[in-house]
């Protein structure tokens, strides 16, 4: 586990920046020590990275959570992405060099470049024209459904407060569940929770139907990733919140 102060410096960015990062929901740490250091691991660091690529292609923040938030995302199709589009820039960075010893030879033999020779090193189509396929194919991948539309429409107006107080609300929802998870899934009291969880997805993202709600319960233990994370809040947790999602959508579908 690394302090903030670490990650920082092996990252390159600013302790101010992890912090905003935390802040809007982005990239929360693992946990926080006895002694109140923000400590963050493995996953938080491979979170981070995505981050780094995406920014380098220049998507908004809020837009970076919002693919790396949803299911259906994949680490590994998004990293041949990124190597892609890098290859581009390399290339680029490749034909400026060239461009510069082509340049300084001219000048040293008392030659003149051509107007297309000495500006089309600077060209960035390629790597926009990679971009923007990226971008459709992001927004096909992750993009088509009814859900990350009103979720893209509902959080596009979220102010920093506004994600500060929704991860407030949804810490309280999560910490109270834990505390309950010795009276078994199907608890009146913890069931009541589960509705609300429900219910604040609902208020802050999307229509959260109980096939969707239903879906989500089993991506917490399917899905390593998923599971990893929601067990830092107690180990057999994620298991803990299938069982009582699936407890409240059964109650559901005996209304």
């Amino acid at each position: 586990m690394y302090k903030v102060k670490e990650v920082a410096e092996i990252a390159g960015v600013s302790v101010r920046t992890l912090h905003h990062y935390d802040h809007i929901g982005l990239l929360s740490p693992g946990n926080v020590s006895a002694s109140g250091y923000r400590m963050y691991g493995e996953a938080e660091l491979a979170r981070l990275q995505q981050i780094l690529f995406f920014k380098e292609l220049d998507f908004p923040l809020q837009k970076i959570k919002s693919i790396l938030d949803d299911p259906a995302f994949n680490h590994e199709e998004a990293l041949e992405q990124h190597r892609r589009i890098l290859l581009e820039k390399k290339k680029r960075l490749e034909r400026l060099i060239h461009s510069v010893d082509q340049t300084l030879g001219a000048i040293r033999g008392g030659e003149t470049m051509g107007s297309e020779e000495r500006f089309k090193p600077f060209s960035k189509r390629e790597i926009e024209a990679h971009q923007k396929k990226y971008e459709k194919e992001v927004e096909e991948r992750w993009g088509d459904t009814a859900a990350y539309k009103e979720s893209k429409r509902k959080t596009a107006g979220y102010s920093d407060d506004d994600w500060k107080m929704i991860q407030e609300e949804g810490n309280r929802i999560d910490e109270e569940l834990v505390a309950l998870m010795n009276r078994g899934p199907e608890n009146e009291e913890v069931q009541r929770l589960i509705s609300k969880k429900r219910q604040h997805i609902t208020d802050y993202f999307y229509d959260c139907k109980p096939e969707i709600f239903r879906g989500l319960a089993d991506m917490y233990v399917n899905d390593p990733r998923f599971t990893k994370n929601i067990d830092k809040w107690k180990d057999g947790y994620a298991k803990f919140l299938r069982d009582a999602m699936h407890v409240y959508c059964d109650n559901l579908d005996k209304e």
